[in-house]
């Protein structure tokens, strides 16, 4: 765990000093093009585990949950709430959060892999609607950097992705061993 803290504060250190020296070699050539938008997105998937895999983390089995609504929360530096919306699952289950308005007051502190997580919030499937903790979706999951962004002529976005989440049934038959 706390290797995988330590990879993560230093990647977004690498990643702030490339932003930064990228700053000031722009602001040495002058430029007459637009400023590039810059967006955050979250993705990810909720499913419904199966009662075979109940209480563990296996999503061996799971089902996509359409229409499953989760929340993406962001605090910052000072561990306050900068940043919540919800989102809701397609037909698939998959869900696109673009985090419009999403702004990192300390672009170290404030970057998403440390301030933001999502939590699942809701499941209108009534046989599967209890949250399960699968990628410590009760305290909210991570966000992971996959190497995945969208280009245009005047923007990008960087694509996060989180969980992926799930639900479970309320009510699993017992399975019997003979």
């Amino acid at each position: 765990m706390a290797s995988s803290q330590l990879l993560i504060v230093i990647s977004s250190l690498l990643l702030s000093t490339l932003a930064f020296s990228s700053a000031i070699a722009n602001d040495e050539i002058p430029t007459k093009t637009a400023e590039k938008k810059v967006d955050v997105v979250v993705e990810g998937m909720v499913y419904c585990q199966s009662c075979e895999h109940f209480g563990t983390w296996s999503l061996t089995g799971a089902e996509p949950i359409p229409s499953a609504k989760v929340g993406v929360i962001c605090k910052d530096h000072k561990d306050t709430v900068s940043y919540y919306k919800v989102f809701e699952t397609d037909g698939n289950g998959y869900f696109y959060g673009q985090l419009e308005g999403f702004k990192m007051g300390n672009s170290l502190l404030d970057h998403p892999l440390q301030s933001c997580h999502v939590k699942p919030i809701s499941s209108p499937n009534e046989k599967c609607n209890l949250l399960s903790n699968i990628n410590y979706g009760l305290n909210g999951s991570p966000l992971r950097y996959e190497n995945k962004r969208l280009m245009g002529k005047n923007y990008e976005a960087v694509i996060y992705a989180a969980g992926p989440l799930a639900f479970h049934p309320a009510h699993c038959t017992p399975t019997t061993h003979f």
